[in-house]
């Protein structure tokens, strides 16, 4: 049962402008924020720029994500394009356990992890606004700044939940690719997949998904034998080679990852946010993979080629790379617990059937975390799934995006929705760009539109 929800952004993150300049600050916040039999504390890293600001102007905060705060700092280029227009005061906090903000240090135990949660997050964002509003009240006249919230994927979860748990705090949210429908029984297990394999058809043709389907056999019939596992090791260049069954699977399920990020940044530009990759890196993985008159895996090992060395520094594919990251091992452990987004396939063009099974999804994260949960819901419980009354939320969602499925689709009252055709995962929240679709620049007109309306509204 394939653990991880592809949902991280964080692993291999680059800035793809390194000019963003901010100050690097700390505050001691509590490790539990909703027990009275507990005291202590932990440094929650936050980055500032008041360059900008102006005793008016309001507060710009990035809700942290599963990733150190600095990559993001460097890839939401939207908040730093608009900060002046609106004399902002610019914060990205750091999302508790990710990056410098670890309560009990390195230690990975399920004891420790506990204080893992998007609730103890949130308030720890809220903690830290309440301070900042103490610390800028001297030179605001007394006065509040109002506070807007940003984020994107899973921190654009987190940013509409702060303005839906404390609207006392944050008077707007900008929440950019957000599947905050994506659990279980209210969107379908098999959506994310479905928008997926639709990308990959629609940028190029249907030869480059039929040869992939024919992958997943020819890997499954090649690794049946120790000589296959070997060959099929060479041919895609792995750094180790497969000698189990364990390993076979590993290798299925980093070829998902690979698909399911393919798509999430499908740019129209050259970037840097997962991989180094060219403008329509499905497209270009999909002229490599398309051909024919050579077999499947040799192709697959080519266009796989685009995704792990397109700047040709790499020598082999570390299919356990991603594993090893200490921030994706505790992006599992909320995928384990309350963040339980249900995946599967139906036999398509693309992908053979893969249903979704709770049980062995329960065994997988016992066997990694030592921890057995009995319910799926909990986000849900905690956060009101498609029963919550969201305001002064704008949810956008790129129609490229395989996780728009779990999105927000249709405005109601002051929750509004975006959707941006041709347009991949928060490209919206990115730096503007030349080569950016005519969605995603309306949409960031209209988001600047809301924002002054709600600032001046106070």
């Amino acid at each position: 049962m394939r653990l991880i929800t592809v949902l991280y952004l964080f692993a291999i993150v680059v800035c793809v402008r390194c000019d963003y300049v901010y100050i690097t600050k700390y505050i001691q916040v509590p490790v539990d924020h909703f027990s009275f039999a507990k005291n202590e504390t932990f440094k929650l890293k936050y980055l500032v720029n008041d360059t900008y600001w102006q005793n008016s102007g309001p507060i710009f905060f990035y809700t942290g994500n599963e990733g150190a705060i600095e990559t993001f700092a460097q890839n939401t280029g939207f908040i730093w394009e608009i900060a002046p227009i609106f004399h902002a005061y610019i914060v990205f906090a750091e999302h508790r356990y990710y990056g410098d903000s670890i309560p009990y240090g390195n230690t990975s135990d399920p004891t420790h992890l506990g204080y893992l949660t998007s609730s103890q997050a949130l308030a720890d964002f809220a903690y830290l606004i309440a301070d900042l509003q103490k610390s800028l009240k001297h030179n605001n006249q007394g006065a509040r700044s109002p506070v807007i919230a940003f984020g994107g994927s899973y921190g654009g979860m987190l940013a509409a939940w702060m303005r839906l748990k404390y609207p006392g705090s944050v008077q707007g949210a900008l929440a950019s690719s957000a599947p905050i429908f994506q659990f279980p029984g209210l969107t379908k297990c098999s959506k994310f997949n479905e928008i997926l394999v639709s990308v990959f058809r629609s940028s190029y043709n249907d030869s480059c998904v039929r040869n992939i389907k024919k992958t997943w056999k020819e890997i499954r019939d090649t690794t049946a034998t120790s000589d296959g596992k070997i060959k099929l090791s060479s041919t895609l260049k792995l750094c180790n080679n497969l000698t189990s069954t364990e390993d076979v699977t590993r290798l299925t399920d980093w070829l998902n990852d690979v698909y399911s990020n393919l798509a999430m940044v499908n740019y129209p530009y050259p970037a840097n946010f997962l991989a180094s990759l060219p403008a329509y890196p499905v497209r270009e993985f999909c002229s490599r993979m398309g051909k024919s008159g050579k077999p499947v895996l040799d192709l697959l090992s080519d266009a796989l080629s685009l995704y792990t060395n397109y700047t040709g520094q790499i020598k082999c594919i570390n299919i356990n790379s991603s594993t090893n990251d200490f921030g994706e091992y505790l992006w599992n452990y909320q995928a384990c617990t309350e963040m339980i987004m249900p995946m599967c396939t139906k036999d398509n063009i693309m992908y053979e059937a893969s249903p979704w099974d709770f049980d062995k999804y329960v065994d997988s994260c016992y066997k990694t975390y030592g921890i057995r949960i009995s319910r799926d819901d909990l986000a849900i419980l905690e956060y009101g799934g498609k029963d919550a009354l969201y305001t002064n939320v704008i949810f956008t969602n790129g129609l490229l995006d395989p996780w728009s499925g779990g999105g927000f689709l249709k405005s109601a009252s002051s929750a509004y929705a975006m959707l941006l055709p041709n347009s991949a995962h928060h490209l919206d929240l990115r730096a503007s760009n030349p080569a950016d679709p005519d969605s995603v620049v309306t949409a960031r007109q209209r988001i600047q539109d809301i924002i002054s309306h709600w600032v001046r509204g106070l």
